[in-house]
């Protein structure tokens, strides 16, 4: 049987993974500045990461949500601490399209609303509600098309008072740095001003932190810049680090009724103690601050690059701009220096999403590759 076939492939084969470094087929090295679209948040195969899924694995790794889980509740307190978001309640899923589906459908259901406001270049998931809130055609199957949502521009408040005044939409929801679209961002004003909108009109106010969520962009979550409470976060790719998990952080002005959510994979066993040693790791190991760090010395660097336009994003959440395409850029990276990046659906962007736990001398060895890469692609004319 073949394989169904919706993913153009790089000609490379990991087989294993270390640190911040993939090793292929070949044994030979990748310095992974990608992390598999910001899922590796604490590096690969962290020995505490490997030694609490290990012992879990040998005495239980799954039963279904019909009975008492334990795990489930400390990881909660955990997310509480570690993230300092009091009093907000879990509810946990398999992945970042689960969880916004799950806000959305939850966002609903508390406002007896079905409308949904999303936003240009914004990316939510592929299952139902979530592909359809995304800005993307292309994606969006007829069956899709049928949720009711008007994608609006960032920044444009005056069009989102329009639109919650209407008196039909459950829920706004948004990425504080969108990460497929290209790492752009709306201003504090705009973020601040839509808080204070949603919670006059009745409408749930969804923070999308799938991607920019766990301590990539400096703080544990990248809404936490502002002034505002979100009702409802969705969570998931670096929480697990490879391992599927997701959730939803849910306000307590919410009330919780049995069969409203359902998973049956969401918050085993195996799925905690990932998300538990995640947390421990990020903690211990001071990662938040490292991000903050290890962002200032690469959009240093990165200012020293006449190729690059603009850099964008926060902490480890960052893409570089140039004035071309950079699918080719990115193949060079891989193929002649062995680095993992990503791209956009910005076309000019390259995106940079790191383990958490990069050094100096890990940013110094791609922009001494960026360069070459670039020097290649446009030789400099000799007089």
């Amino acid at each position: 049987m073949s394989l169904f076939n919706v993913y153009p492939l790089y000609e490379v084969t990991p087989v294993s993974a270390k640190g911040i470094y993939v090793y292929d087929k070949n044994n030979a090295a990748y310095l992974d500045l990608y992390g598999g679209h910001a899922v590796i948040s604490i590096g690969h195969s962290h020995p505490k990461y490997v030694a609490a899924i290990t012992r879990q694995v040998a005495k239980l790794g799954f039963y279904s949500n019909a009975v008492q889980n334990p795990l489930q509740e400390e990881l909660s307190d955990k997310i509480e601490a570690v993230s300092g978001c009091k009093d907000y309640e879990l509810f946990l899923c398999n992945s970042g399209a689960e969880a916004n589906e799950n806000a959305l459908k939850l966002a609903s259901f508390k406002t007896n609303k079905s409308r949904v406001i999303a936003f240009k270049n914004g990316f939510h998931g592929r299952t139902s509600a979530a592909v359809a809130a995304t800005d993307n055609a292309a994606i969006i199957a007829p069956i899709n098309a049928q949720q009711e949502v008007t994608i609006l521009e960032l920044n444009d408040i005056a069009s989102v008072q329009t639109e919650l005044e209407k008196g039909d939409v459950c829920a706004v929801i948004v990425e504080f740095i969108q990460g497929v679209g290209g790492l752009d961002q709306a201003n504090a004003a705009f973020f601040e001003q839509l808080d204070v909108l949603c919670k006059k009109n009745n409408t749930m106010f969804i923070a999308d932190e799938v991607q920019s969520g766990y301590g990539r962009s400096g703080k544990f979550f990248a809404f936490q810049y502002y002034k505002l409470t979100p009702d409802i976060i969705s969570i998931a790719k670096g929480m697990g680090n490879g391992f599927p998990i997701g959730g939803i952080l849910i306000h307590p002005s919410i009330e919780a009724k049995y069969g409203m959510l359902g998973t049956t994979f969401g918050g085993n066993h195996l799925a905690c103690v990932a998300g538990l040693s995640v947390l421990n790791v990020i903690e211990e190991e001071h990662l938040m601050d490292n991000a903050t760090k290890m962002s200032a010395y690469f959009v240093k660097i990165a200012k020293t690059i006449p190729q690059v336009k603009k850099t964008k994003g926060k902490g480890l959440m960052l893409g570089l701009e140039f004035d071309f395409e950079v699918a080719d850029l990115r193949k060079k990276l891989i193929y002649e220096h062995h680095i993992f990046t990503g791209g956009a659906s910005n076309k000019k962007v390259l995106r940079i999403l790191p383990p958490l736990n990069i050094n100096k001398g890990h940013i110094n060895l791609f922009f001494e590759a960026l360069s070459a890469a670039l020097d290649g692609l446009f030789p400099k004319m000799v007089k």
